[in-house]
């Protein structure tokens, strides 16, 4: 997360709007002191204990067998992100930067159990098909039978229970209103430029 307080975004219902729209993390942890990483789709879980976000994993990513055992672990959403030239600022004696939109969500991760897998399997389909309307929702009774079965012994489902939630929104708010203006124009039709102007993705 950038330190400055003029990025920083704590407002929990527009970071979870930002990942309900950007549901594609990165999961980062060392179980075992080594670093490791993957990639997974979210679903995000309101509980009575509190918010977390259900994943899945394929068996042979280097994160699956600790879930089991359980860990701690940030789940990284990256949004746009593009390069700021100096050229664009009407202020002179300026440096280049980049503007980037991050989330981060941090807390323990444990396994999902197989009703919990299937269910969030369910949901994730129901959420990116949700996307694709009007087309008529894909869902697995579509499958023959037994194929979903022989495919979700592929993988394990984690939740990461949210502990932290903080988002980084870096779209030149440090700057004056021509500065940030001449930016956005210099990014032409870029998503950052959108957002720089208010627009949220």
């Amino acid at each position: 997360m950038h330190p400055a307080p003029a990025f920083a975004v704590k407002d929990e219902q527009r970071l979870l709007a930002w990942i309900e729209a950007h549901p594609f993390m990165t999961l980062a942890a060392a179980p075992q002191g080594r670093p490791l990483i993957a990639q997974a789709p979210v679903v995000i879980r309101t509980l009575p204990e509190g918010l977390a976000l259900d994943f899945h994993l394929s068996r042979s990513n280097a994160l699956a067998p600790a879930l089991a055992g359980g860990f701690r672990g940030v789940l990284l959403g990256l949004g746009p992100d593009a390069y700021i030239s100096p050229d664009w600022y009407e202020s002179v004696d300026q440096v280049p930067t980049w503007n980037y939109v991050s989330v981060e969500a941090e807390g323990s991760v444990t396994a999902l159990d197989e009703t919990g897998l299937v269910a969030l399997l369910d949901d994730l389909s129901a959420q990116e098909e949700a996307r694709l309307l009007p087309k008529p929702p894909w869902t697995r009774t579509k499958m023959s039978s037994g194929t979903f079965e022989r495919m979700q012994a592929a993988i394990l489902g984690g939740r990461l229970s949210i502990e932290r939630l903080e988002g980084t929104f870096k779209l030149s708010q440090n700057k004056g209103v021509m500065d940030r203006a001449g930016a956005a124009a210099g990014l032409g039709d870029h998503p950052v430029a959108g957002l720089m102007l208010g627009k949220e993705a």
